[in-house]
């Protein structure tokens, strides 16, 4: 898993430009991103996902150690809360992007989560992406944690999303149906120009260019580490249940973009605190109902790697308490903005 986190000032709860030296500070444990403001960790690979909420919990601690030795503080939102002018990171990729994507990069300030998931080759992982389409929005629904921007309340549960679907390569994607077309798909993408290169192909779900994995990127960071272990637990058997399906010849859900970005527009705006859209029926139906619908879809694989109860528990908690994002509404009433962040930064090491 890749988690991206906000750095702030422990007493305004202001955006902190200290990524670079905490970078330079922690090499290997801390990656640098887009701006500043942010910085990026990534875990070991793990087969049992207790092993896994354990070293995302570490990394945090490590990561907020270092964030305070720089006199700033690590939070895990999707979207920083107040006013925010980011300062993009030195280094030439990065300056080439916001020269060529002008605002659109130099607003992005966004933080999101990435679970990887090894697959046996690139057919299979092909055959894996052409699946799980429909099952994204309800992961983003889960992990929204994203509701406020430029100090307003957006009416989002994921605002992340929104801002982050800019991007003229982000969002859902259509099935392919081999490696062959999907690699060339991908050359017909990057002959545009529009692109800088292939790690600018920011789907909701890909094939890692860096490892041999299907890289699912649609949910926010969540605020909990023991939420984004249960994104793992349910992203490892999605791919799991449709690389069992591809096998069988089973056939691609017939879901077009078009409709995919519907349905994800919807889990952004309510996240599971409202409607989303049944992949099974294609309607709207209340976010428990639909959740449901998951853990059922991916029940086989969840019971043979030892998570259906976990997923079960953990599904249940996220349904009664809300996502990252009703949280942040219920401290803002009291606490207001930069209470929020101060709030978060104790919550993201919980």
């Amino acid at each position: 898993m890749e988690e991206e986190f906000l750095l702030v000032d422990p007493a305004t709860g202001a955006a902190s430009p200290s990524a670079p030296g905490l970078v330079a500070a922690a090499p290997g444990a801390l990656e640098p991103e887009l701006q500043r403001e942010q910085v990026e960790t990534g875990s070991a690979p793990h087969r049992d996902a207790d092993a896994l909420l354990a070293d995302l919990r570490a990394r945090r601690r490590r990561a907020a150690a270092a964030a305070a030795r720089a006199g700033a503080q690590l939070v895990a939102l999707g979207t920083h809360p107040q006013r925010v002018r980011p300062r993009t990171t030195p280094g030439e990729r990065y300056e080439r992007i916001v020269e060529r994507f002008g605002a659109l990069a130099a607003e992005q300030l966004t933080c999101g989560c990435h679970v990887h998931v090894e697959i046996g080759d690139r057919e299979e992982g092909v055959g894996v992406l052409d699946r799980i389409g429909p099952w994204l929005p309800v992961l983003l629904a889960l992990s929204a944690n994203s509701p406020f921007w430029r100090g307003e309340d957006t009416g989002y549960a994921s605002w992340r999303s929104q801002v982050w679907g800019r991007w003229p390569s982000a969002g859902p994607a259509g099935p392919v149906g081999t490696a062959a077309r999907h690699d060339e798909l991908r050359a017909r993408l990057l002959a545009t120009g529009v692109l800088l290169d292939e790690g600018m192909v920011y789907a909701d779900a890909r094939l890692s260019a860096a490892h041999p994995t299907v890289e699912v990127r649609v949910a926010d960071v969540c605020l909990r580490a023991e939420d984004a272990a249960l994104l793992a637990r349910l992203v490892r058997a999605l791919v799991e249940r449709a690389a069992a399906d591809a096998r069988a010849g089973l056939p691609v859900p017939d879901d077009p973009p078009q409709l995919l970005r519907l349905t994800s527009w919807r889990a952004a705006r309510d996240g599971v605190d409202g409607q989303l859209v049944s992949p099974a029926t294609g309607r709207p139906a209340p976010a428990a109902a639909v959740v449901a619908e998951l853990v059922e879809h991916v029940r086989g694989p969840l019971a043979g790697a030892g998570d259906l109860d976990a997923v079960r528990a953990g599904t249940a908690a996220v349904l009664a308490r809300g996502s990252g994002a009703r949280w942040q509404r219920q401290t803002a009433r009291g606490a207001g903005l930069a209470g929020l962040v101060r709030a978060a930064a104790e919550v993201t090491l919980a």
